[in-house]
């Protein structure tokens, strides 16, 4: 499954083009085993007619006539410098995880895997998050009453890859073709482009949250605004009914104060969720990222020393 994936983003990924396709496998005990994957095809505006789930569909079924395991039990798509907890993969996740609740995410990065480790994660909403996609209700008190916050959004699900004695062998071959001549050059700290990436991302989520701070910040003044014009309205009604009293005449009829003041619209919170789990996600690759060029030197160091 792991060099399906990555054979698809070598053949259809370009630059920061994301590929997805589906999981198959099957429940086992308290494990969910992913023992095959197909791609969803690239398709174009002139592909209008294009059914996904048709396709899907008569794939399993092929699958299935040639006995491979072909339970639906998530999907797959690749990432470009971590940048994939977005409104999209939530909403696709969700659906997921509603129809088959043991439905997992896995996300590839391939920029990480060039690197010389491969970046392979799984990922699953939480009950919270669930319960609130349920409802539809995005608001900050229904997100308040929930006790949502980025960190507990998505659940990490550890990942062991198994391989065949065949897939052994031939990834043997392929480290022997391997066009890198000097090992050592995977000791380079020559990857300033990577971090100067990852920062100019995460500035642009933090210009993002800040635009999202500023809409909120209005929605709570105008709240406030809106307070104090009732407080004066009421003020005025009271004091009118009180010069009517001493008048003598009927005080004036009850009004509903919240069709004559209706409260502004709460801006979605989820998107605000969203952009600070991804910049939580840009800082977690920088450390990283910092953590292995420090590991890198003192590698290069201890050679250097062995060396001489």
């Amino acid at each position: 499954v792991v060099l399906k994936i990555i054979k698809h983003y070598q053949e259809e990924g370009q630059g920061n083009e994301v590929v997805q396709g589906v999981l198959l496998g099957l429940v086992v005990d308290d494990r969910l085993e992913i023992t095959n994957c197909f791609p969803f095809p690239q398709h174009t505006e002139d592909d209008a007619d294009f059914d996904e789930v048709q396709y899907q569909m008569e794939m399993m079924r092929s699958l299935r006539h040639v006995n491979i395991d072909h339970l639906h039990v998530g999907w797959y798509q690749s990432t470009y410098y971590g940048s994939f907890v977005t409104r999209a993969l939530l909403d696709s996740q969700f659906s997921y995880q509603h129809a088959i609740e043991e439905s997992v995410v896995l996300i590839y990065d391939p920029i990480k895997t060039a690197q010389g480790s491969l970046s392979l994660k799984a990922y699953r909403l939480t009950p919270k998050l669930m319960e609130v996609c349920k409802e539809k209700d995005f608001s900050p008190e229904a997100l308040k009453k929930a006790n949502i916050a980025y960190e507990n959004m998505f659940e990490e699900v550890p990942i062991v890859i198994k391989n065949s004695y065949l897939i052994n062998v031939m990834l043997w071959e392929l480290e022997k073709k391997s066009a890198v001549a000097d090992r050592h050059e995977l000791l380079s700290l020559a990857s300033s482009n990577h971090l100067g990436k990852s920062l100019q991302l995460l500035m642009d989520r933090v210009d993002e949250m800040s635009q999202d701070i500023v809409k909120y910040n209005t929605y709570l003044r105008n709240v406030s605004k809106q307070q104090q014009q009732k407080h004066q309205y009421q003020q005025r009604r009271q004091q009118e009914n009180m010069q009517r009293q001493s008048r003598g005449e009927a005080p004036l009829p009850e009004e509903d104060i919240n069709k004559l003041f209706k409260p502004p619209q709460p801006p979605a919170r989820m998107e605000s969720l969203l952009i600070a789990g991804q910049i939580n996600t840009y800082c977690q690759n920088i450390k990283e990222f910092n953590a292995q060029n420090l590991g890198k030197l003192f590698m290069a160091q201890a050679l250097q020393d062995y060396n001489n």
